[in-house]
C-alpha cells in the first residue's frame, strides 16, 4: 500500500472527527505463548490501516484541530542491543522519515505529552479493548484532568472510533481490492495443490502442511487456523484436530485462506478423497454448489446484505426437499427454518484486513444496502450429522461447504477466488489428471 493511501485515510478520518476531536490508537499488545515465548506479533488492523506501521509499543494520535490535521506517533526508540536480538526498529526519527508523521516521540514520553493533547480536546475517539492496559491509562489521564480542571479542559466524552473508522474500512479502495485479489490468488493455488496431492491414507495434517508451504512460498501466512476435515469431521463447523486419516470413499472439507500484506482471503472447498463422488455425496454437493452460484449473483450494489442468505436458504431448502431430506411445502419449510438442521450458519461475512472484517450488517435495524467496494464471502453448506437416522441415514456423516470471496463492483459481483475446479465433473477430471 502506498504512503499516499495511508495519508488519504488519515485525512478522511480527521475530516469525519472534526474540530475539537482527537483520535488515539494504541498498538495491540504482544502475547505470551508460554513462559518466555511469544506468539508471532500481528499489528492491530485499525492502527495499520491508518499508518502502515507494524511495531508493538506504539500509539498513533490524529489531531484534526491543527492546520490540515496532525499525525503524531509514539514508538520505541532505536536500541542497538535489543535490535541485535529482536530486529531493527524504526525509531521516532525513522517514523517521521518513513511514515510521514508530523512528529514522533519515544513511547516513554507518552505520559508527558498525550495528557496535554487530551486537555485541548473536547472528544476522544478511541476503541476500548484493543489494549486493556492502555484503556486504564487513558481513563486515568482524563480523571486527573477532571480533578485538576473541574471539567474545564478535560474531554467531555469518549466516542467509539469504530463507528467512523470501520465504515471506512468496509468500502475497499482500488489498491485494497488489488491486494485482496493477490491474497485470493495465493489461496487458490494452495487449494489446487491440496486437491492434486490428496489421496486415501493421508492424514488431515498432511494436507494442511501443503497450505502452509504454499502460503509461505508467496510471503503469506494463514489468515485463520485452517480447517481440514475428512469424513464426518466436516460436520463440526470449527473442527481443528486435523489428525484423522483420509479414508477412501469419504469427502474432505478444507476451509483455508491466507493473509497477504495484511489482507485476508477465505476459501472452502469440499472434494472426494479418491477423486470420485458417490451418488449421495453428489446429490448434496450439487445443491450447495447451486446455492453458492445463485447467492453470488445477489452480490450486487443496491441489493440488501441478506439477499444472499435468503437466496441460499431457498436453494438449499428446495434441494433438500427434492431429494427427500425435508418434507413439506417450501414456504412453510423456509418460514419454520427447517433447513437449520442441515444448514445452521449464515451465508457469508465481510472480508478485508480481518477475515471476519469490520462493518455493520444492519443500519437502523434494517439490512444494509450493498455498495461497490464491499467484499464478502459467500459460503452455503449442508451438514448431515454422523448419527443421523431415518431418511437422513443415506447422507449421514457428509459435510459440504463451498466458499468464495466476492467483491461488489459497479458492473456486478466479481469472484476473486476463481481457478479452483468446482463443478462435479471438473473436480473429478482435475483430480484424475493429478
Amino acid at each position: 500500500m502506498s504512503d499516499k493511501e495511508y495519508a488519504r485515510r488519515r485525512r478522511h478520518l480527521m475530516e469525519l472527527i472534526g474540530q475539537g476531536g482527537i483520535a488515539v490508537l494504541p498498538a495491540s499488545t504482544e502475547k505470551v505463548r508460554s513462559r518466555d515465548t511469544l506468539f508471532d506479533y500481528r499489528p492491530d488492523s485499525d492502527l495499520f490501516y491508518l499508518t502502515g506501521f507494524v511495531e508493538p509499543e506504539t500509539v498513533a494520535v490524529l489531531v484534526p484541530g491543527r492546520p490540515q490535521g496532525e499525525f503524531l506517533l509514539f514508538c520505541r526508540e532505536r536500541d542497538p542491543e535489543r535490535e541485535l536480538w529482536d530486529g531493527k526498529r524504526l525509531g521516532p526519527e525513522g517514523a517521521v522519515r518513513e511514515l510521514g508523521c508530523d512528529d514522533a516521540f519515544p513511547i516513554g514520553d507518552l505520559d508527558e505529552i498525550l495528557p496535554g493533547l487530551l486537555e485541548k480536546s473536547e472528544r476522544v475517539y478511541y476503541s476500548m479493548g484493543i489494549s486493556p492496559e492502555f484503556d486504564h491509562r487513558l481513563l486515568n489521564w482524563i480523571n486527573v484532568l477532571n480533578s485538576r480542571r473541574q471539567n474545564r479542559h478535560a474531554p467531555s466524552e469518549i466516542v467509539a472510533l469504530g463507528h467512523l473508522l470501520h465504515e471506512m474500512r468496509l468500502i475497499k479502495s482500488r489498491a485494497e481490492s488489488s491486494v485482496m485479489g493477490k491474497s485470493a490468488k495465493i489461496a487458490v493455488a494452495a487449494h489446487r495443490r491440496a486437491m492434486q496431492l490428496c489421496e486415501p491414507g493421508m492424514r488431515e495434517f498432511e494436507l494442511e502442511a501443503e497450505f502452509l508451504h504454499e502460503f509461505a512460498k508467496h510471503g503469506a501466512s494463514c489468515s485463520y487456523l485452517p480447517i481440514v476435515a475428512a469424513g464426518a469431521n466436516a460436520c463440526i463447523l470449527h473442527y481443528r484436530a486435523a489428525d484423522a486419516v483420509l479414508e477412501d470413499g469419504d469427502l474432505v472439507l478444507i476451509d483455508a485462506g491466507c493473509e497477504y500484506e495484511m489482507y485476508a482471503s477465505d476459501i472452502t472447498r469440499t472434494f472426494p478423497v479418491n477423486g470420485r463422488f458417490t451418488k449421495p455425496q453428489r446429490e448434496l454437493y450439487e445443491i450447495v454448489l447451486e446455492a453458492n452460484i445463485e447467492a453470488t449473483k445477489m452480490a450486487v450494489a443496491g441489493n440488501h446484505w441478506n439477499d444472499m442468505h435468503d437466496t441460499a436458504v431457498r436453494v438449499v431448502t428446495k434441494g433438500l426437499r427434492e431429494i427427500g431430506l425435508l418434507e413439506g411445502r417450501l414456504p412453510a419449510l423456509i418460514r419454520e427454518e427447517a433447513y437449520k438442521e442441515f444448514f445452521m450458519h449464515r451465508t457469508g461475512h465481510w472480508l478485508g484486513m480481518d477475515v471476519h472484517d469490520v462493518g455493520d450488517y444492519k443500519l437502523d435495524d434494517t439490512w444494509r444496502l450493498l455498495e461497490a467496494g464491499m467484499t464478502m464471502t459467500v459460503e452455503p453448506g449442508i451438514y448431515v450429522a454422523a448419527g443421523a437416522t431415518g431418511k437422513a441415514k443415506r447422507w449421514r456423516g457428509i459435510g459440504i461447504r463451498i466458499e468464495d470471496d466476492v467483491l461488489v463492483t459497479r458492473e456486478g459481483p466479481r469472484v476473486l477466488t476463481t481457478g479452483i475446479p468446482t463443478a462435479v465433473a471438473e473436480v473429478e477430471s482435475f483430480m484424475a489428471a493429478a
